[in-house]
């Protein structure tokens, strides 16, 4: 198999580039040169935004593209119109934020989605990564395998989720833990997801898929308690209410990573109907694994994980911690 990675050099992008090479396949990795590709693959350089920033792609062949962009769709659009008659087919790692708000419990690939257009600058999150879909499926039709993403954790996290609850159980002592403890969770691990949109596109599937562990792969407890296991085990986890959570001001996803209190928007991104992946082979590790894994890279970077710059740091000071701790 012969891949063109858009991107490939940081989280998602070099998780699929690296379970490419793993694979045997042939890799070309198109990106700005801000970061050095993985080992064995080929590097073109360009810069999507930019006037003629796709000539380095003007000639060459390949079994599949995949791309990972956040931004502006017209980017996709561009793209994919420029390789639909090179490329055999093109994977878009989207994102289960295409699905308008709130959902259905339990909703699946055919719930409403938001508004996006492959020819709009960029708006918002959602509405960008609908408009990528559209452009993807404009090129490529029945080709384009749209990868809906829910919340992605391991190595090479460059958000700010995981790292920030391994380096916090690093510290020790008394940790604010949100509960409640048996509170399910849906995540991917991000070498999970390579692993399955390679075989699945390989394979000649099509079409939207949300991609993400099936509700109860995971609770609040079994990760936290994995952090604090992986990382030594000094931090005493102390489960508080999330009424008084809410009555702190301390908001939930950012200042508590991960973390969603019980309720309509929990269950919108914690309860997704996975079985149209299950079906095309999706295979979860446990939780112990991803958080293990992430712990022994990030001990790699001295504790200090890579930081998208367009996207706020996560995490509680410690002056709000010890607040909710009643310290």
């Amino acid at each position: 198999m012969r891949l063109l990675m858009l991107g490939g050099t940081e989280f998602v992008g070099r998780a699929i580039t690296e379970e490419a090479v793993d694979l045997g396949w042939d890799v070309t990795v198109f990106h700005r040169g801000h970061h050095p590709p993985p080992p064995g693959t080929s590097a073109v350089h360009g810069d999507r935004t930019a006037p003629d920033g796709l000539a380095a792609l003007a000639e060459g062949e390949w079994d599949l593209v995949v791309d990972t962009w956040g931004g502006a769709p017209t980017a996709v659009r561009d793209s994919a119109r420029l390789l639909a008659d090179r490329a055999g087919r093109y994977a878009y790692v989207s994102s289960r934020s295409v699905y308008a708000y709130p959902g259905p419990v339990g909703l699946g690939e055919d719930a409403p989605l938001v508004a996006g257009s492959p020819d709009a600058d960029a708006t918002a999150y959602a509405e960008d990564k609908r408009g990528g879909e559209l452009a993807a499926v404009d090129a490529f039709g029945e080709r384009a395998l749209l990868v809906r993403a829910g919340l992605i954790l391991g190595p090479y996290e460059n958000v700010g989720r995981l790292p920030y609850w391994l380096n916090r159980a690093a510290r020790g002592g008394p940790m604010a833990a949100p509960g409640p403890r048996d509170l399910p969770i849906q995540y991917i691990d991000v070498r999970d997801l390579a692993r399955w949109t390679l075989t699945a596109a390989r394979a000649g599937h099509g079409g939207a898929f949300d991609l993400v562990s099936p509700s109860g792969h995971a609770t609040t407890a079994r990760l936290l308690e994995a952090c604090t296991a992986v990382t030594g085990g000094g931090a005493d986890l102390r489960w508080i209410d999330p009424a008084a959570i809410e009555a702190a001001g301390v908001r939930p996803w950012t200042e508590l990573p991960v973390w969603l209190p019980p309720g309509e928007l929990h269950d919108h991104m914690f309860k997704a109907d996975v079985t149209k992946a299950l079906a095309a082979g999706l295979e979860c590790r446990p939780v112990e694994e991803t958080v293990a894994d992430t712990w022994a890279w990030l001990r790699t970077l001295g504790g200090v994980a890579p930081q998208r710059p367009d996207r706020p740091s996560n995490g509680v000071s410690p002056e709000q911690e010890a607040a909710l701790l009643g310290l």
